[in-house]
């Protein structure tokens, strides 16, 4: 307990301060948006953060007057990701401004100096993701001093991301970064409690676990993946 403060009769009033569960403190990143609708209800649920994807190999591709048209929905309402393979510097910079994007995920092969560059560049956070096939995989993304660290599933090198497959999580557990971690891989409404539990994620990143077809979210899914995580509104950012 601690003090309140004094109460009308001169006495000290105490405040009871109860630990947040981990599930609490757990943000949600939808990703792979391409419905107004998917992003509206995703906001409404409260997410940390919605995905949309300018990789134009992705299935969940979004041309350029769609992104914009969801990057104005989500404005003020949720952080606004976009999802980059190897961009150029200056597709990045057209990204940001056009859509009005809080943060750029980069999925490629993109060094050290290029997101420090980019954080330069466009001002938006950045993300960088990172493939996961072991620990020493975990502990190599500190080389990288970005905003974010996602990390998901290994998957050959013309799939990048949204494969619905799930890495050892337990590769996560050791991890000791004052970087936040984004897990991703994989995760749906029916393991989401395990992946916090095993990994201690600052987020969660979901795409085709709340699917019915890729790019088409499920909202009963979503919903349910907001029950199952925990998370009923947006937590501070990080």
């Amino acid at each position: 307990m601690v003090p309140a403060g004094l109460d009308s009769g001169g006495g000290w009033r105490w405040l009871v301060l109860r630990p947040p569960t981990l599930y609490s403190m757990t943000a949600i990143k939808i990703c792979g948006v391409t419905r107004p609708e998917d992003a509206e209800l995703a906001a409404e649920l409260g997410a940390w953060a919605v995905g949309i994807n300018f990789w134009p190999e992705s299935p969940r591709f979004v041309p350029g007057e769609r992104a914009v048209e969801l990057g104005a929905l989500l404005k003020r309402r949720t952080q606004v990701v976009g999802v980059f393979v190897n961009p150029t510097l200056s597709e990045l910079a057209k990204a940001v401004e056009d859509a009005g994007l809080n943060m750029v995920q980069l999925h490629g092969d993109e060094g050290v100096q290029f997101c420090s560059e980019v954080a330069r560049r466009t001002g938006a956070k950045v993300i960088k993701a990172f493939p996961v096939a072991s620990a020493a995989d975990v502990h190599n993304a500190e080389a990288f001093r970005t905003d974010y660290h996602l990390f998901d599933t290994l998957a050959p090198s013309t799939v990048r991301g949204g494969t619905g497959q799930r890495f050892d999580w337990a590769h996560m557990a050791h991890r000791r970064s004052e970087i936040p971690a984004i897990l991703a891989g994989g995760i749906d409404p029916e393991n989401a409690a395990e992946a916090i539990e095993v990994a201690q994620p600052f987020a969660i990143d979901v795409a085709s676990g709340i699917e019915s077809a890729p790019g088409v979210k499920d909202a009963v899914l979503m919903r349910a993946l907001f029950e199952a995580a925990g998370s009923r509104e947006a937590v501070a950012e990080a």
